[in-house]
């Protein structure tokens, strides 16, 4: 197929279910995406419900405390959510380059592989049997096992125990996630070996991010370009390839209809949360943000994403709640004058929201 720099962000905004048909419900909509950002629990929550035709936080959360989806650190060190039966094999995949550098932070921190070691085996005693623990209950069990849990060496462990497959933040108590057993939560896995499970996250990936690049697979999942070239070569019989100024992306082959028949919602206007996977589900974002406004979204280059308004498949704007209470509002700030108008309607679309 041939298509042209300004289709790249429409044809994104049917592959992620953001336009055009939605997912049937929040498990499906984390499963097209394979992975979907987490930092932000909040905005997680609301990334999700926009790929569904229900709309729907509370179904996302239900869908957590079922222990359909589970949120952890499957790729990058970085919190996503996924499909439960997906995040074994995940971090079978990719969990080993995030460990790799684990070693000289720990030891930055204060922490030996010993520490590490009797941290995980504090976390899967006192998980074990079921048991739900908030973040505070669970570093005072690692705290009491005789492993120190001050400043940031608490959220090394946690991430460490979840990055050898031992503790998933799953259900959520009173506005907070609980930390599961890993094997107790998900007891039936997907096990795939190595080139299967490259292949399974090439095909998924650019399914559902489609048109996207190797380079953007690469970054995104945190393998080398060897092994998203070596998934992309076996996933490459289902999949669709396009070149845009001498640059070849992939997609799902059905995208190009669905654009072609959702044209005129994916020409709209889309109020997306921060870290959303519009944004960085990508290595080259360029298709959908002007580099001179890349600081607009991330001020201070800090990794703290703002929340964007997307027109015609760009991002052309941030926006924010102000306020308080009654006299909370959402306030829409446009890259250019010339876009004001563009973002005139935040307070409406920001009310619809999930």
């Amino acid at each position: 197929m041939t298509t042209t720099p300004s289709e790249i962000g429409l044809l994104r905004l049917v592959a992620q279910r953001l336009a055009g048909p939605r997912a049937e419900g929040p498990v499906g909509a984390v499963r097209r995406l394979l992975a979907a950002q987490g930092q932000d629990q909040p905005g997680a929550l609301t990334s999700v419900a926009l790929r569904t035709a229900e709309r729907s936080r509370a179904a996302v959360v239900a869908a957590l405390d079922r222990g359909e989806i589970v949120r952890s650190w499957p790729m990058r060190g970085t919190l996503h959510l996924t499909a439960a039966e997906d995040l074994h094999w995940m971090l079978e995949l990719m969990g080993g380059r995030a460990l790799a550098g684990a070693a000289k932070r720990r030891a930055g921190l204060g922490l030996g592989d010993d520490d590490a070691a009797r941290a995980c085996e504090a976390v899967v005693a006192a998980l074990s049997g079921g048991m739900r623990l908030s973040r505070a209950e669970l570093l005072a069990a690692i705290d009491a096992a005789g492993v120190a849990v001050t400043g940031q060496r608490g959220y090394h462990l946690l991430w460490y125990a979840a990055q050898c497959g031992h503790g998933v933040l799953g259900p959520t108590v009173d506005g907070e996630q609980q930390f599961v057993l890993l094997d107790e939560w998900v007891p039936e896995p997907r096990r795939l070996e190595r080139e299967e499970a490259l292949a399974e996250l090439a095909g998924r990936f650019f399914a559902g991010h489609g048109p996207a690049t190797v380079h953007d697979l690469a970054r995104w999942s945190g393998l080398t370009v060897r092994d998203a070239r070596a998934g992309l070569a076996a996933a490459r019989a289902d999949l669709e390839a396009t070149t845009v100024d001498g640059t070849e992306y992939f997609l799902d082959p059905a995208t190009p209809e669905l654009l072609a028949a959702h044209r005129e919602e994916a020409l709209g206007t889309l109020l997306l949360p921060g870290f959303d996977e519009f944004v960085l589900g990508y290595r080259d974002r360029s298709a959908v943000l002007d580099a001179e406004f890349a600081t607009r979204v991330v001020p201070g280059g800090n990794g703290m994403f703002l929340s964007t308004v997307v027109v015609g498949g760009r991002i052309v704007g941030t926006w924010r709640f102000e306020g308080r209470g009654a006299k909370r509002a959402a306030v829409g700030t446009a890259f250019r004058p010339a876009d004001d108008e563009l973002v005139a309607g935040v307070p409406e679309l920001a009310a619809a929201l999930p």
